[in-house]
């Protein structure tokens, strides 16, 4: 199952959830980087529910060995990690080192980043706390030092909503589901052609072959009805 790795992250006591809403932040990466967003919940209970109804393209960002807010990006369908520009991975680890007691305090800290669905989290495990299934989709980025410019401006563009996180990725797995039916719908589509097509050319590819054996068959019999030159000669005569 992987290197387990517990992190923990808890900001305040209570929690939004206890009303049936989960507080979430929101943050736009630098423009020139694209159209991405960042996004962390308001404390260890959010979490657990971002942890639970995750997306594919989303990468999860914490401060090694340190209390600190679990941060994360979500990326376009069929990006991967090695697609983070180096400009946004600054942004993530910016602002997840701000988001953290001691590691904002402290120099040369490492976070880690991986893909929300190498996350473990098993019943044993308090809230806030997660493991890894893969250590080697676990990767880390060094932080040398806070840099306020950053920081101060991913906070200029922070929302606070309070999604309903369970119904957004149920809406997404069901559109992805009716996608994969009409990919499938198609797949057997174009199969079903494709049979048809090969037993047209089967069945004409048998016919040329019936059409020159008759002709074969009928030279044959020509050839065996004529006379020979003798017989010709013996006629003319």
């Amino acid at each position: 199952m992987g290197e387990f790795f517990p992190v923990h992250y808890s900001i305040c006591s209570g929690r939004a959830s206890d009303l049936g809403e989960d507080m979430v932040f929101y943050f736009k990466v630098r423009p020139e980087a694209g159209d991405y967003t960042i996004f962390m919940g308001l404390d260890k209970f959010e979490n657990e529910d971002l942890i639970k109804y995750g997306f594919p393209e989303d990468i999860w960002f914490h401060v090694d060995k340190m209390s600190s807010a679990h941060v994360y990006l979500r990326l376009n369908k069929g990006q991967t990690m090695d697609d983070i520009s180096e400009g946004v991975l600054e942004d993530c680890a910016q602002l997840v080192k701000a988001n953290s007691i001691q590691g904002n305090k402290t120099n040369n800290i490492d976070v880690v980043y991986t893909p929300w669905y190498n996350l473990k989290k098993t019943p044993s495990m308090d809230v806030g706390q997660v493991g890894f299934h893969n250590s080697k989709l676990v990767r880390i980025v060094k932080v040398e030092k806070r840099i306020n410019e950053i920081v101060n401006r991913l906070n200029k563009t922070k929302v606070e909503r309070k999604p309903d996180l369970k119904a957004e990725r149920e809406a997404v797995s069901a559109a992805e589901k009716a996608e994969r039916k009409v990919q499938l719908r198609d797949k057997k589509r174009r199969e079903e052609m494709e049979r048809l097509e090969k037993e047209k050319q089967a069945e004409i590819r048998s016919y040329k072959n019936l059409m020159v054996q008759e002709k074969m068959t009928s030279n044959k019999q020509v050839a065996s009805g004529s006379k020979t030159l003798e017989e010709l000669e013996d006629d003319f005569m």
